[in-house]
């Protein structure tokens, strides 16, 4: 489930990684509740927005061992070398993280902050539910990466486990599911939050998308790193969309 969250397994195989990126978004929302949680804790406590932005971006991090955030510094020195995809792959791979990986991070990061301190401030309902929303949809958008037809760039590691391993029609019915949920979610704050939370997914989802689809062209394929980045891409995307209006 690609968190440290602590679950038994039995076996590990294709048909086990389909199953777990179909069920991808509902441990999204679990760390998106726990990411809440902690936000909500800190403005109970007297803290403000900022403070409380900044816990909720701590707490996918910390649940994750930061593996999508190394993802997508590995993803964006990937893409900004300008090397063959061999050599890009290859620097993926390297334990150190390069300029556009640090620069990336840190924007990244910047903006959920950023974000997150803005819907706080509208009331901590607001900054609760996107801390939910964005952690759901940051795993549904790896289990729309893990449909067939998206090939894995190397024959080993996380990618080819996972790769193609989620019918298009499961993907889809998944995403249909999700996006529902999120509609339910605004519905609470009235027909302009319903809007509001279906068209941040909608948006998140297309960001991760174009992602997607570039490192497809440019390495060949799909790795564990760009899964990471899919997924901070995503919750980025969704953070930020929720801001607009």
């Amino acid at each position: 489930m690609l968190t440290v969250l602590p679950t038994r397994v039995t076996r590990w195989d294709r048909a086990a990684a389909r199953s777990g990126m179909l069920c991808a978004p509902l441990v999204g929302l679990v760390v998106g509740l726990s990411a809440a949680a902690a936000g909500g804790l800190l403005l109970l406590l007297g803290a403000g927005p900022l403070l409380a932005s900044v816990a909720s971006v701590a707490v996918p991090a910390v649940l994750t061992r930061g593996l999508h955030l190394d993802g997508l510094a590995d993803t964006a020195d990937g893409l900004g070398s300008g090397k063959p995809a061999e050599d890009a792959l290859r620097i993926m791979k390297q334990s150190d993280i390069g300029p556009f990986g640090v620069i990336t991070l840190v924007f990244t990061l910047l903006a959920q902050v950023a974000a997150l301190h803005t819907l706080y401030g509208e009331g901590w309902a607001y900054g609760a539910g996107a801390a939910a929303l964005s952690g759901t949809v940051a795993r549904l958008a790896l289990t729309l990466a893990s449909r067939a037809g998206v090939p894995a760039a190397r024959p080993e590691g996380l990618g080819a486990v996972v790769a193609g391993t989620v019918p298009a029609g499961g993907a889809l019915g998944v995403a249909a599911l999700v996006v529902a949920g999120c509609a339910a979610a605004g519905a609470p704050f009235g027909a302009y939050d319903v809007v509001r939370a279906v068209l941040a997914a909608l948006l998140a989802l297309a960001a991760a998308e174009v992602l997607l689809r570039r490192c497809v062209r440019r390495f060949g394929g799909v790795t564990g790193d760009v899964f990471g980045a899919v997924a901070e891409t995503a919750a980025t995307a969704a953070l930020v969309a929720l801001t607009l209006g």
